[in-house]
């Protein structure tokens, strides 16, 4: 279920702790009462199967990490249970005695500086993060946190008998990083096994009888080593655990090739994405054990789109007849995670919008009328599933989703709108010439800190108590602050801050046709980060220019380039609730175009850099590595049609973050962006290593600092990554920027960084001329 509450009780409580406003007791609190909340809203929507164990306070991994004591040296961790302290030091780094947060500093050797966080990439292909386990060679676990047997054991004082939740041993393992490279984290597997048998056991000596163990790996292409390690993990459970049953779980896709051994491996029930990989469940059946339960998930837990209950009826009919009733449980297709909680709680929504919608709550409500049905009948819930139907059928038909103007515009799309004029070897010299720019220039990525004195101004502007002219003027006035302070700090490429900007999907959702949005439809990202993705459910157009006015207010003081700022069509179609009639490569098309006029607009403008952000590119890669051709070829169209309309002299940038890119560097080179700015430094700059066989042909700016966590980097810091940098990249590629945009940081964080970031492009500068004249001296001798 979804952990932040209605209200995002969560977020705030976390927050709150972490400025020292409430005892941990506080915080404890909260997360109990939202526990508790979720076993009742479950039963109440008609759930007979609930999870325990599927909350956390910032991230599942990072539970499994605490649960089995992979916790890394430097946080300087005794044993036991690891207390909140540690935890959120691995989540969120530390500050360092210097910082407001000292009080999380729990390594002397790290008092000065703060401690670096873990590193935090995309779980599978979804927008929410997970923190990634490091693993040293020959990994010492220890089962050090009993959170899975204390929920447990809260449901059960709460007159709940839930299903323990763990996250399987090898999906863990492969998810996670060895600090050294050469020696795979599945090597540590025996070690790991011996926890879990001692998790397990306690469970059900509890008297937990099921328990689920979930191992989305196998979706995912397998080798060798991965499918022996699933065999050996679960062989094990089943000698030293008889008794107990494992639901083994599956999603975000269909086994594929993993079909045999997920079938074959000995647990009491498999969990199978029915949304995602319809087509596998016939083999599944033939495959699987008379004996063993099937749980269906038939529900779209990635998606907000109510379900067609009769349709799926007609598919589940002939299964619980072939199968037996007793042998089929009915599901989400995978966590409740990814979607908003409740839609009834929506009361600006458009009617007929709000009736296609089905969110948390919603959907276990369907999985009851459906189980009510085949249990009973279809006539037992009749009105329930014509409702369902009248839903989509008037989903399809409504004028409020087709257009045929963007239709038209789509199918006319020609091949030279998706190339820029000339190739980057002639735009650069061009650009150089135009913005005479240093060596290492620098930039931030595009936002700065919404305070809270910029969140009451929107609020207030939305209620009606500040007018749009007030509004506006203050808005002026932050954009102006924030140009003049990044000049005094020196930075050589400004951005206006994105003050009007609520999020940087959402903004553009708001101005575009086709979406609609929600007010408390929140969905976690990372931690207490929250988003409420658009729902796109209508075909795109853009109605009028969305940020050159701001765009103008931000270059019109100052002399300096001032980077237009746009989120790409890549990243709004993964970030948003999408359309499932059409496929999502048409829906990209219909952004992009949209997307290309306000391009075009920024360079009529004067903007001489456009920064178009596709921080989810990776994000929307495929989970199987046969069908990653067919979506970089769409995704990296859509992009060059989005930019590829503008002058050579124009300096087309692009960001991307939080993601594994080293295996698409050669799709990201492709986008022929004249700039990359790329998430880096949480890796530990491990980006780098593609670049000592890849030669990257353009510029490229490697985040030299991590925005999510409160440390600040030292000057000699991110020398050293530019140093490291250096190694593979020419200077003139080589840009100097954050990790990501600074938006939910506060200004205390960012401005002693951005002044250490700017002092070390400096000094990298006379260290180059410094080298320089050594040359020419040599030379001259």
């Amino acid at each position: 279920m979804p952990r932040i509450g209605r209200h995002r009780e969560l977020k705030f409580a976390l927050e709150d702790f972490w400025k020292g406003n409430i005892a941990e007791s506080a915080l404890v609190h909260t997360a109990t009462k939202l526990k508790a909340r979720n076993w009742t809203r479950q039963v109440e929507q008609g759930a007979t199967i609930l999870p325990s164990n599927d909350f956390s306070l910032y991230d599942h991994v990072l539970d499994t990490s605490a649960m089995v004591g992979a916790i890394p040296e430097r946080y300087d961790w005794k044993g036991g249970p690891p207390g909140l302290t540690t935890y959120f030091a691995m989540a969120r780094g530390t500050r360092g005695t210097a910082g407001k947060e000292c009080h999380h500093a729990c390594n002397p050797a790290y008092t000065g500086a703060g401690i670096p966080a873990q590193d935090m990439t995309k779980w599978f292909d979804t927008n929410y993060h997970y923190m990634v386990p490091e693993f040293t060679p020959g990994q010492p676990f220890r089962l050090s946190c009993l959170k899975a047997v204390n929920e447990y054991r809260e449901a059960r004082l709460l007159g709940y008998r839930t299903r323990p939740v763990l996250l399987g041993p090898v999906t863990f393992l492969k998810l996670g990083k060895s600090t050294d490279p050469i020696v795979s984290p599945l090597r540590n597997l025996d070690s790991l096994l011996l926890v879990y048998i001692d998790l397990l056991t306690r469970l059900s000596l509890e008297g937990a009888d099921w328990i689920q163990i979930d191992e989305p790996c196998l979706i995912t292409d397998l080798d060798d080593e991965a499918r022996t390690a699933l065999q050996t993990t679960y062989q094990a459970f089943a000698r030293a655990l008889p008794n107990l049953n494992i639901m083994l779980t599956t999603w975000f896709g269909g086994l594929g090739n993993n079909l045999d051994l997920a079938t074959q491996l000995p647990v009491a029930g498999l969990h199978l994405d029915l949304v995602r990989a319809p087509e596998q469940l016939p083999e599944v059946i033939h495959r699987s054990r008379r004996e063993q339960i099937l749980s269906l998930g038939v529900i779209d837990g990635r998606n907000v789109w109510r379900a067609d209950l009769e349709a799926i009826l007609d598919q589940l009919e002939p299964v619980v007849k072939q199968k037996g009733a007793e042998h089929i449980q009915l599901a989400p297709s995978c966590s409740l995670l990814h979607v908003p909680l409740d839609i009834s709680v929506e009361t600006d929504l458009d009617s007929d919008i709000k009736s296609w919608l089905s969110f948390a709550d919603q959907k276990i409500h369907e999985l009851a009328v459906l189980a009510t049905a085949l249990a009973r009948g279809r006539e037992s819930v009749r009105g329930q599933l014509e409702a369902a139907s009248l839903a989509t059928r008037t989903r399809k038909t409504s004028d409020k989703i087709h257009c045929k103007t963007v239709q038209d515009r789509v199918n006319g799309i020609k091949s030279h709108m998706t190339k820029r004029k000339s190739p980057y070897a002639v735009r650069a010299p061009q650009q150089q010439k135009h913005l005479a720019l240093p060596l290492f220039p620098t930039t931030t990525i595009g936002s700065f800190p919404q305070t809270g004195k910029v969140r009451q101004a929107r609020s207030a502007h939305s209620k009606g108590i500040l007018t749009t002219e007030d509004y506006e003027l203050f808005l002026r006035k932050e954009t102006e602050r924030v140009v003049r302070w990044q000049e005094q700090t020196g930075l050589d490429v400004l951005v206006h801050g994105e003050f009007e900007r609520n999020d940087m999907v959402q903004y553009f959702g708001e101005k575009l046709s086709g979406f609609a949005f929600t007010r408390h439809g929140w969905v976690q990202s990372y931690g207490s980060r929250c988003v409420r993705p658009p729902i796109l459910y209508g075909d795109v157009s853009r109605p009028e220019p969305m940020t050159v006015k701001w765009w103008s207010c931000a270059q019109a003081v100052t002399s300096r380039p001032v980077k237009g700022m746009l989120t790409g069509p890549v990243t709004i179609l993964n970030w948003s609730f999408v359309r499932d009639d059409m496929p999502r490569s048409t829906a990209c098309r219909q952004l992009a175009l949209a997307l290309r006029d306000e391009v075009l607009d920024l360079e009529k403008a004067g903007a001489r850099i456009i920064q178009i952000d596709e921080a989810a590119l990776r994000e929307g890669l495929p989970l199987r590595q046969t069908e990653w051709n067919a979506y970089l070829e769409w995704a990296v169209g859509c992009f060059h049609l989005t930019s590829s309309g503008v002058s050579d002299q124009t300096q087309i940038h692009t960001h991307m973050c939080y993601s594994e890119f080293n295996d698409i560097m050669e799709a990201i080179a492709a986008m022929d962006a004249d700039v990359v700015s790329i998430e880096a430094s949480r890796s530990g700059m491990d980006l780098l290593k593609t670049f000592r066989t890849y030669r990257y042909p353009n510029s490229i700016g490697p985040g030299v600092y991590d925005i999510h966590s409160p440390r600040i980097p030292g000057t000699d810091e991110i020398v050293a990554r530019l140093a490291m940098a250096r190694q593979y990249l020419h200077d003139r590629q080589l840009w100097v920027n954050p990790d990501c945009g600074l938006k939910t940081r506060a200004w205390d964080d960012i401005q002693p960084a951005l002044l250490n970031m700017v002092a070390a492009a400096r000094k990298l500068r006379i260290s180059q001329n410094h080298e320089q004249r050594n040359v020419q001296s040599a030379l001259s001798t």
